[in-house]
């Protein structure tokens, strides 16, 4: 199996899924918690999107169609029936490093009479840092889960040589939460444009997808680029939403059973060629 060729499809998603891993890392999601997504994402697709006869598609055709188990997709079912708010993660779910940071605000060891985490000695007999790390992160070296946290600023050193902690959750490289959500619907429309025009029928027309690049650029140039890309790019879309506004509805005609959502994107294109 091993030295098989790949198909497209995997080839395509080794592609597509190595900025998205890094963008996971950079936010603090472990690859359990991924594979958790993925695993609901495909049960509920498989259910909603792949029935026979316009009808939801059951246990039996969702494990045929995805490659679990029926008992997976039960269990699946069954606890998606309770799931928490989607702001509480299991702890099993938690990386090493927002394990311990958990742990020193609510561990009663590691806080105050306030319930306040308490700045901790780095080593030593009791209540320590070192103490804090073995205890919730397990074999994950002691220097370098520190040298995490003080790089990504969620712990602090203390004038004693200890460590206080100034963050609830890790997050080793910060970002707006607002713009991550856009991120995250920039990159659902991209995939729902290229997925349809892989899987269209053939009398239904493609969604108009389209790059320009080129592999040979000076890289003195790339300021140049980006402000043209700057000028010729928003200058584009201003003439879209001109567009888009000027075939409104009528106001009061409008619902969610007969609007239709139009628009384009525009983004920019840069990396370095290795290999060549």
């Amino acid at each position: 199996m091993a030295n098989e060729p790949q198909r497209p499809i995997v080839t395509a998603c080794l592609r597509w899924l190595w900025p998205v891993a890094r963008w996971l890392l950079q936010s603090g999601v472990t690859w359990k918690e991924f594979a958790d997504l993925a695993r609901g994402v495909f049960i509920d697709v498989a259910e909603k999107e792949f029935g026979l006869r316009g009808r939801p598609t059951n246990v039996s055709r969702i494990a045929l169609l995805t490659g679990m188990t029926r008992r997976e997709v039960r269990r699946y079912r069954d606890s998606a029936l309770a799931a928490p708010a989607p702001d509480v993660r299991a702890e099993d779910d938690l990386n090493h490093a927002s394990r311990v940071l958990a742990g020193w605000h609510l561990d009663a060891e590691f806080i105050d009479e306030l319930g306040r985490p308490r700045p901790l000695d780095a080593r030593g007999e009791g209540a320590t840092f070192a103490q804090l790390v073995r205890r919730y992160a397990g074999d994950i070296p002691v220097t370098a889960l520190t040298k995490e946290l003080l790089r990504s600023g969620s712990i602090e050193r203390t004038a004693a040589g200890g460590y206080s902690v100034l963050r609830r959750f890790y997050m080793p490289r910060a970002m707006d939460g607002q713009a991550v959500e856009r991120a995250g619907a920039v990159i659902a429309d991209l995939a729902t444009t290229v997925e349809h025009n892989l899987s269209r029928e053939a009398d239904e027309p493609p969604r108009f997808e389209g790059r320009a690049q080129n592999r040979h650029i000076d890289p003195r140039q790339l300021p140049a680029f980006r402000a043209f890309m700057e000028r010729e790019g928003q200058a584009f879309l201003e003439r879209c939403d001109e567009w888009l506004s000027a075939h409104e509805m009528p106001q009061g005609e409008s619902t969610a059973a007969t609007a239709l959502r139009l628009g384009v994107g525009v983004y920019a294109i840069q990396e370095r060629v290795v290999g060549e």
